[in-house]
């Protein structure tokens, strides 16, 4: 190979070798990290510190302080620098609705217990709190729980025939006997009065309904609950031995 030639090989490898270092030391260089101050403003809200049961009376201990973004308080929650008394203020509330851990409070949520029993605090406002008299053979076997929603069946004896009425339908189960809220791992509900959730008029016919018959209740699908409560009024005619008789009810 002639000089000239080897020289060019030789440059050449050393520009090669130089390209290949260059870009190594681009490759390995630190990537730039920027970073910038963002000040978010928080506010102390009044959450709750621990389990709150529905109708449970509450006490300091059940109360605290949390931080929270300004940006994502609701108008509803009880901050600190409005409400610097609000644990004492609270204190002895009625819970109108189960609190978990670290959930905001809201004065919609609790109620004094000087306003009213448990029981009114919970109702919801125009609607009547109405006791009847349940057996565990019409009470769907004591498996029926406050918070569930049933069907209130009457059963009468007219001219030697028993005759079934469907009076409601979809109505809320307040309390069994005087447990107003189902207690976790707790299946069966003791107690032989069942109180209803209904407005003036159905608490009216279900009183005249107890002193003419039996009262059922018949347990309905958690899928029903956020359908409304219904009078039914339906008549249906059967033929018992070539004879008419009369049931009231309805197919849903």
């Amino acid at each position: 190979m002639k000089r000239g030639q080897l020289l060019g090989v030789a440059i050449a490898g050393v520009c090669g070798l130089g390209a290949f270092y260059g870009v190594l030391k681009l490759v390995n260089r630190p990537a730039r990290v920027v970073t910038q101050e963002v000040t978010v403003t928080m506010a102390q809200v009044l959450v709750a510190k621990t389990d709150i049961g529905l109708g449970q009376i509450t006490g300091p201990e059940n109360f605290r302080w949390q931080d929270w973004p300004q940006t994502a308080l609701s108008p509803s929650y009880i901050q600190r620098s409005g409400r610097p008394n609000a644990v004492a203020d609270f204190t002895g509330a009625v819970a109108r609705t189960p609190l978990l851990p670290g959930e905001p409070i809201t004065s919609m949520k609790l109620v004094k217990a000087g306003d009213g029993g448990v029981l009114a605090a919970i109702l919801p406002a125009g609607m009547r709190a109405i006791s009847t008299r349940i057996k565990e053979e019409t009470g769907a076997g004591k498996m029926i729980l406050p918070n569930d929603h049933v069907d209130v069946l009457l059963t009468t004896r007219k001219r030697g025939d028993h005759v079934a009425e469907t009076l409601f339908r979809n109505v809320r189960v307040l309390a069994i006997g005087q447990l107003i809220e189902a207690k976790e791992g707790k299946k069966l509900a003791e107690g032989n009065t069942a109180t209803l959730e209904l407005n003036p008029q159905q608490a009216e016919e279900l009183a005249g309904a107890n002193a003419r018959g039996e009262i059922s209740l018949i347990l309905r699908s958690i899928a029903d609950m956020k359908g409304g409560d219904e009078t039914i009024n339906t008549q249906v005619r059967v033929m018992r031995y070539g004879a008419k008789s009369r049931v009231n009810g309805v197919v849903n």
